[in-house]
């Protein structure tokens, strides 16, 4: 008798190529259903629906197809069993050699603009993911496919095994078939809680994290370190959306620094604005009236830290700004677009990355890092840093300019990892202290790289200042204005200071560490 092949796919890619080598190739039988069973049909092979082949239609509108005896009684049965197999042949059952499935496009469906929740539950696939687990539970008799991209691996499986795919292929086909179904659920459950309004937290009290892998990398942060990109859900987004117009292949450490990088340009969008990262903090930062003017003014805040820098921009790159770009060495460069003329000057630097991120300012509702035992989840740093909100505690008051230059500073030392200072003047950065163990040192490197410019700067604070010493070495440095979150027990201390010295200080009441 011949092999009963049973396929069932809502992604049709390589479906006709597949079904005509499974029949004339290997002299396989097919049952289908539905919109399956028609395109075998048009292309013009033999295929029974599954209907006929149960004897039972379809019901519920599709709803039920698959869920028979008949078909999973043909999957589950194990041949090696003389008791199955005799109730195989009493009950008229076939067994089943392969099974082709692929699930309702949920994740694609909900991912489009306005649709509703009763749209949504009916993408939730029940027949497909049965037929699945079934067929991956047996693995030991069967073979199941759940990806186009295996259909050609498993008919060289068959040409190459005189038609009989070995218990290992099975086996990695099972635990795929289990990823896929485990992934599937997920997006559903992340949906689900999205919409459930009795959820009382931001945050679910069962996170699952899972991905598909998009690319394994050379290593990760040092040559002895593993590492793998992988793309979480079926439909693309962000990074593995972008596109990459040229230059060498990604590293751990590039992809790292470009999405400290897209953070950081996400801060502005209403003017042009570049910024240029080493190690996820920047060492420069700027707005300006054009794209290539606020680079030239990251870059020169500078310089030195910016060679083999990333660069981030905030507008699709220009031929001024790409003129710019390539008259030092840089890693990578990320952009909501590129102009034609732009992407020709960038040529010249063959061995610089490019990348092309149109939906750039759209990133993760959480951040997730992992500890021994666990993972912490926390939703991400996306408040409103509103200046309308802020305390202004010293005797002298900030003008709007003032205003504007500080929420300018806050927002750059709102990325710099703590403790954290920076120092800024006309929307550019002119130091950055990052990552030290106390804000007086990071106070120092900050005004030390500004050197004579930070006279008329001003000084962002990622932390409150637990002692008045910062505000006094900033006013001696000649910093004009000082914004911090403020919550000290000896904020008056550092007030204080300010108004001795004429220092404008306001109060964001909102901190924004970066461990």
């Amino acid at each position: 008798m011949a092999r009963l092949a049973l396929l069932s796919v809502s992604d049709k890619t390589g479906l006709v190529d597949l079904a005509r080598s499974l029949v004339e190739e290997f002299g396989f039988d097919l049952i289908s259903s539905g919109g399956t069973a028609n395109a075998i049909k048009e292309a013009g092979l033999p295929v029974t629906k599954v209907s006929d082949y149960t004897g039972f239609p379809e019901i519920l509108g599709g709803r039920v197809k698959t869920l028979h005896p008949r078909i999973h009684g043909g999957i589950l049965a194990r041949r090696n069993l003389a008791g199955d197999v005799q109730e195989l042949e009493s009950h008229d059952i076939r067994p089943i050699d392969l099974v082709v499935v692929n699930l309702y496009p949920f994740e694609q469906t909900v991912a489009k603009a306005g649709v509703t929740l009763p749209e949504a539950i009916e993408q939730i696939d029940i027949g497909g993911p049965t037929l699945l687990r079934a067929s991956a539970k047996n693995f030991a008799h069967l073979t199941v496919l759940c990806d186009p991209g295996q259909y050609g691996d498993y008919l060289q499986e068959l040409r190459d095994r005189n038609g009989e795919p070995t218990l290992e292929f099975r086996q990695g086909c099972s635990l795929q078939a289990f990823r896929h179904t485990g992934a599937y659920d997920r997006a559903i459950a992340a949906y689900l809680e999205r919409q459930d309004p009795a959820e009382p937290s931001p945050l679910p009290s069962t996170y699952t994290l899972a991905g598909s892998e998009r690319q394994a990398l050379r290593y990760g942060e040092n040559p002895h370190q593993p590492a793998t990109w992988y793309q979480t859900g079926t439909v693309p987004s962000g990074w593995s959306a972008g596109e990459i117009l040229q230059g060498k292949p990604l590293s751990y450490n590039n992809l790292v620094d470009l999405e400290a990088a897209r953070r950081i340009i996400c801060e502005f969008t209403d003017e042009p604005a570049a910024a240029v990262l080493k190690h996820t903090n920047p060492c420069g930062a700027a707005i300006a009236c054009t794209l290539s003017e606020a680079y030239e003014k990251a870059f020169a805040a500078d310089s030195l830290s910016a060679f083999g820098g990333i660069v981030a921009l905030n507008r699709p790159i220009d031929a001024p700004t790409a003129a710019a770009m390539t008259k030092t060495f840089l890693e990578c460069i990320v952009a909501p677009g590129c102009e034609p003329e732009a992407e020709e000057i960038l040529k010249k630097k063959s061995k610089l990355r490019v990348l092309i991120l149109p939906d750039l300012f759209t990133g993760p509702k959480e951040t997730v890092k992992a500890i021994a035992g666990g993972f912490l989840v926390q939703t991400a740093d996306d408040a409103e840093d509103n200046p309308d909100h802020w305390q202004l505690v010293t005797e002298k008051k900030p003008t709007p300019e003032q205003l504007a230059e500080l929420l300018f500073a806050w927002k750059i030392a709102k990325h710099v990892k703590s403790n954290a200072i920076v120092v800024t003047k006309n929307r550019t950065t002119l130091g950055v202290g990052a990552g030290q163990m106390n804000r007086v040192g990071a106070a120092k490197i900050a005004l030390e790289q500004a050197g004579e410019n930070a006279r008329g700067g001003y000084l962002a604070s990622d932390g409150f200042f637990p002692f008045d010493d910062s505000v006094k070495t900033a006013a001696a440095a000649g910093i004009e204005a000082i914004v911090q979150p403020g919550g000290s027990l000896r904020d008056q201390d550092s007030i204080n200071a300010a108004n001795e010295f004429g220092v404008v200080m306001v109060l964001t009441g909102m901190r924004h560490f970066l461990h």
